[in-house]
């Protein structure tokens, strides 16, 4: 099969998908003791280890996309993340209200990632066969 990274739409869009999610990893770690205390608010064991844990990976991982280095392990690292994160920080169907919308707006962006992110894990693994 053809290798697709190297066409310009796929390292267009891996360049923007990739790109945006290290900057929010990025403002993770700038925002890390907010972000631990949501998690420690949402009953998430260790937030202290956990969250720059996670938002390590975030970056690393989305730089593996946009450089398509590992793209199994970055793309793997990304569903594990969403897959985690998403039903455990933005529970909205525990919320009222503004909270609610908000957090239900963010549930359902992440899972929009994570569906991008299942679609280039599926891309990796064609490659390697």
């Amino acid at each position: 099969m053809a290798d697709a990274s190297a066409d310009p739409p796929s390292a267009i869009g891996r360049a923007l998908y990739g790109g945006i999610l290290a900057y929010m990893a990025i403002d993770g770690f700038k925002n890390n003791d907010k972000r631990v205390t949501v998690a420690e608010e949402k009953g998430v064991p260790m937030p202290d280890v956990l969250v720059p844990f996670v938002t390590g990976m975030l970056f690393v991982a989305n730089l593996g996309i946009i450089l398509w280095k590992f793209p199994r392990a970055a793309a793997g690292a990304l569903v594990v993340f969403f897959l985690g994160t998403t039903p455990a920080i933005h529970d909205f169907w525990t919320m009222e209200g503004k909270e609610r919308h908000d957090n239900k707006i963010n549930f359902l962006k992440n899972v929009a990632l994570l569906g991008g992110a299942i679609i280039l894990l599926d891309e990796a693994a064609t490659q390697d066969e």
